[in-house]
């Protein structure tokens, strides 16, 4: 078989299984109301995959320094959850989306230099998350209506990511381990459930997950410094299922504190 062969199979396949990892992630978001949708989507629904598969193609040292550099990209997440939560409560899909995402790639651009040591790139999530939180905090929850379901949904939101996967895994050996972090954390999960729910539950519900999700970004910033420092002394293997069981347990446990707070506010009522 042929080396051209085999690496575009070996490409198809891996999409496939980003494929499918995202139609489960977007369905059980979809059906579990805003916090646990929130959940759902922080965990490394894109990244994940993305990671994976560098780590086949690359050393323990270049998926560390990736891994640096997304801690950064992972500060304008949470900011870009914001400000559409913010603009979703009265501006339309479009207008919600495009000035979150230009002020995405305006962090991501400014705060880049942060990514040269550990500390500063976890000193800046911590101060996005201290400003953002507050202003998160109230928007979280909305009426969330009935989903109907469109054909296109789940081949698009797919096709999204799994176009970000192919990107990042393709051009990794050419843009380095510094750009490969930044476009590993693109929130294509995030805008694909933007673009379709907004329409169809409107602003204030759509930004209601968006604004769950700040505690979970929070998480993913840990998971992604366990993948940083695991990488470095763990290898790669050891430094992935790290990062994942961060972030699914992180997740859980947010889930788990919500609901006691809930009983116990119920009980006290």
């Amino acid at each position: 078989m042929s080396p051209d062969l085999v690496f575009w199979l070996a490409l198809a396949t891996k999409l496939i299984i980003t494929a499918g990892f995202v139609v489960l992630a977007s369905w059980t978001a979809e059906r579990a109301g805003p916090l646990v949708g929130a959940m759902v989507v922080t965990l490394p629904v894109a990244a994940g995959p993305a990671y994976v598969f560098l780590a086949l193609d690359h050393d323990a040292e270049f998926i560390a320094a990736s891994a640096l550099t997304s801690v950064v990209s992972n500060t304008a997440t949470i900011v870009f959850c914001t400000v559409y939560s913010v603009l979703a409560q009265s501006r339309g899909r479009m207008t919600s989306l495009l000035s979150s995402l230009a002020v995405w790639i305006a962090l991501v651009t400014v705060l880049r230099p942060l990514g040269d040591t550990l500390l500063t790139a976890v000193a800046a999530n911590v101060t996005a998350f201290v400003v953002c939180m507050p202003v998160a905090w109230r928007l979280r929850h909305a009426a969330m209506p009935p989903v109907t379901r469109r054909w296109y949904d789940v081949p698009l939101r797919a096709g999204m990511v799994a176009t970000l996967v192919a990107t990042v895994v393709t051009l990794s050996s050419w843009l380095g381990p510094a750009t490969t972090g930044i476009l590993a954390l693109v929130p294509i999960v995030m805008i694909s459930l933007m673009l379709i729910l907004h329409p169809r539950l409107g602003g204030p519900a759509t930004a209601a997950i968006t604004a769950n999700s700040l505690p979970g970004l929070l998480g993913f910033c840990v998971a992604l410094v366990v993948l940083h420092l695991l990488a470095q002394h763990t290898g790669r293997a050891a430094a992935l299922f790290g990062a994942l069981a961060v972030s699914i347990g992180w997740n859980l446990s947010l889930i788990v504190v919500s609901r006691y707070v809930v009983l116990r506010t119920r009980r006290a009522v």
